[in-house]
């Protein structure tokens, strides 16, 4: 995270620098969330959101700098640079800084397939994301995972995930851990709508409430899970109703501020209550599956980084050219890591066989037919 919020400093610095009264940065700003919450079995928390010059401009330039890496992650994979697999984020950006604004790297994040940005947000850098998505050893993952498996522990990320829903189970251990250990953490476990009918979702959720886990459970819904819309796959869209016993609350996704309230009180409702349900309603204009009028309708009114910029404009904390400008440097750091990181070189042949075993037990690998030894692990 120390990259991000130095890369924030930097573009604050350079506004402030070149406007003549540059407001304070900490001076509190109140905004209004675009839309109201909805509760299920809970009263949802107020609209009004206090933030700060400074967290507004750092949301911006966050949040271009995702939007430009998932673009290059596009165009890698076009170019088979990336293989396997390749989901992206943009779009989605808002629920990724908005969550981070309201926790800390003690938090754990444990999510899906589409963990390139999450991962950027939880301290991730730019080189270790593009190098692990071509398979490269300076990779995240030493080149191993891949687009799927990013993994950050040292700041409380567990991981992206490519068996839909494994990974909430998986979040549920990391809140009974935390409530074993008393921490005073709490873990997201994050899922998309095409997750959301998994028979492991609800018998984690039944143990959370069981044992009143610090868990909170984060829908992602956009509408269609891998391209086939919820209408076809799901009785009941409303998500957030889904915990039955346990409370729920719908939130906009496209909207950075209603994230970070939401997830704020999410937090709070969690350490005190036990778990609770998060439905965060986002869309990615950028999918085959959409229509030309849909897409269009959503980049010129929902896009999230549309919202910030003209709050940003409304407060007069920069101008038009410096928002583009920051736009133009985004581009260019991302063009200039992309490059870096295709000249990284492939993991050793080796690392095929490490973090697959033991050590010290004398494993050896054979041929398809067992009759040539082909290594001996160490």
């Amino acid at each position: 995270m120390a990259q991000i919020i130095h890369r924030s400093t930097n573009l604050l610095k350079t506004v402030s620098a070149m406007r003549t009264h540059p407001p304070a940065s900490t001076t509190p700003i109140t905004v209004e969330t675009s839309l109201p919450f909805t509760g299920h079995n809970i009263e949802p928390p107020s609209r009004s959101v206090e933030t700060t010059p400074q967290e507004l401009l750092s949301f911006f330039r966050d949040m271009v700098l995702m939007r430009r890496m998932e673009i290059a992650a596009d165009s890698l994979y076009k170019a088979k640079l990336i293989r396997g697999f390749c989901h992206l984020y943009d779009g989605q950006e808002a629920v990724a800084v908005g969550m981070e604004a309201a926790i800390t790297k003690k938090d754990c994040i444990i999510t899906a397939y589409r963990d390139h940005c999450i991962f950027l947000g939880r301290g991730g850098t730019l080189m270790d994301a593009f190098a692990e998505l071509m398979g490269r050893k300076d990779g995240c993952s030493k080149g191993k995972g891949g687009s799927m498996h990013f993994y950050k522990k040292e700041s409380g990320f567990y991981g992206g995930h490519g068996i839909v829903g494994a990974q909430v189970p998986l979040g549920c251990g990391l809140a009974f851990a935390q409530k074993y250990s008393k921490d005073e953490n709490v873990t997201f476990s994050m899922y998309g709508d095409g997750a959301a009918n998994q028979g492991q979702l609800f018998e984690a959720l039944n143990m959370a409430a069981l044992w009143d886990l610090p868990a909170i459970f984060v829908c992602e819904n956009n509408h269609y899970g891998m391209g086939t819309a919820e209408w076809r796959a799901a009785k009941s869209p409303a998500y957030y109703k889904r915990g039955d016993y346990v409370p729920g609350l719908k939130v906009d996704g496209m909207d950075a501020f209603a994230v970070k309230q939401a997830c704020k009180f999410a937090k709070e409702h969690a350490l005190k209550n036990g778990p609770i349900v998060s439905r965060t309603l986002h869309v990615r204009p950028w999918s085959t599956y959409r229509t030309r009028d849909e897409i269009s309708g959503v980049r010129q009114e929902r896009d999230p980084i549309e919202r910030i910029r003209k709050l940003i404009l409304s407060h007069d904390l920069a101008t038009e050219k410096e928002l583009k400008d920051t736009e133009k440097e985004m581009r260019k750091e991302v063009d200039e890591v992309t490059a870096k990181a295709k000249e990284s070189p492939l993991p050793d042949p080796s690392e095929l066989f490490t973090n697959v075993y033991v050590k010290g037990f004398g494993v050896e690998a054979f041929g398809a037919d067992r009759k040539e030894l082909r290594a001996v692990l160490p």
